[in-house]
């Protein structure tokens, strides 16, 4: 469980607030998922929108807050935490109504969200390749350098490694882009991936019985973002495509997975370009 320290925190007056309060970002997948487990516990909690269109999370009031300038962060009396599986897990643990973790999965959840947390940065990689254009460095060197120097650069008291990939990632963008390469190593793992959850559904309604799981949830949002970079979902993984199509249909979901006009607009055009040139996320990855 990622529970910042006090020590690791500059935004001090945080530290004071009671309550339940989420700071996310509407696309972001991490946040998507955290509201869904919100949505379905019916809790509430106040919302701080951190808009990373506009690098709002690389500002030092933010960075003060969550060292590695990622969303979601979850703030409950006072108390920070990071990490959206981190977030999801101890949600279900203090508001235990609508269990989302099986109890005979207690031990286990997170094994097996980690898999899903290891997929990350090959989904921003495609991401960023395969929605709307974003340019050839969608982080700037101010950003990079407000990144590096923002915040105090620990968690739980020690420099965090996962800031210091963070920060390997984005400046590896910067000078080589995001390469065919890349892409194709990230969708090949998620193609492994999509089999196993494939034949796990083979069966069951959801991926750990016929109970709805955080680990439903967990992957809902990878698989949606996937199909908005045009992963065949319904070609490869037939099974997986039903369960998400169904979940799809729920308020709780539904809600956050809407898309503005104008983004939809922006991911359709540079879908259509991708088409003309040949250089779909199908045609890259050979999938």
């Amino acid at each position: 469980m990622v529970e910042l320290l006090d020590q690791d925190i500059q935004t001090k007056e945080i530290l004071k607030w009671k309550g339940l309060h989420l700071f996310h970002f509407s696309a972001s997948s991490c946040s998507q998922k955290t509201r869904i487990v919100l949505n379905i516990k019916g809790l509430k909690w106040s919302s701080h929108e951190v808009d990373l269109g506009k690098s709002e999370h690389l500002t030092p009031w933010y960075l003060g807050i969550n060292p590695r300038g990622l969303v979601p962060t979850l703030i409950m009396d006072g108390t920070v935490y990071i990490e959206s599986n981190d977030i999801i897990q101890l949600l279900d643990e203090k508001f235990p109504q609508h269990k989302l973790i099986p109890n005979n999965f207690q031990n286990h959840i997170q094994e097996l969200l980690h898999h899903e947390n290891d997929l990350h940065l090959d989904l921003r990689t495609l991401t960023f390749r395969f929605t709307q254009p974003r340019g050839k460095t969608p982080r700037t060197a101010a950003d990079l350098n407000n990144y590096r120097n923002g915040g105090s650069g620990t968690v739980r008291g020690k420099v965090d490694p996962d800031r210091i990939r963070e920060i390997e990632f984005w400046e590896k963008v910067a000078t080589q882009g995001i390469t065919d390469q890349a892409i194709k190593k990230s969708a090949e793992r998620f193609r492994i991936s999509l089999e196993e959850l494939d034949h796990l559904l083979t069966k069951n309604q959801y991926l750990l019985g016929n109970i709805l799981s955080i680990l439903d949830i967990a992957w809902f949002i990878y698989v949606n973002r996937l199909v908005r970079c045009s992963y065949p979902v319904e070609n490869l993984h037939p099974n997986v495509n039903s369960w998400f199509q169904q979940l799809r249909k729920e308020p709780a979901f539904a809600k956050e997975i809407i898309v503005p006009p104008e983004i939809q607009k922006a991911v359709e055009a540079n879908h259509r370009q991708q088409q003309e040139t040949r250089t779909t996320l199908v045609d890259v990855a050979d999938l």
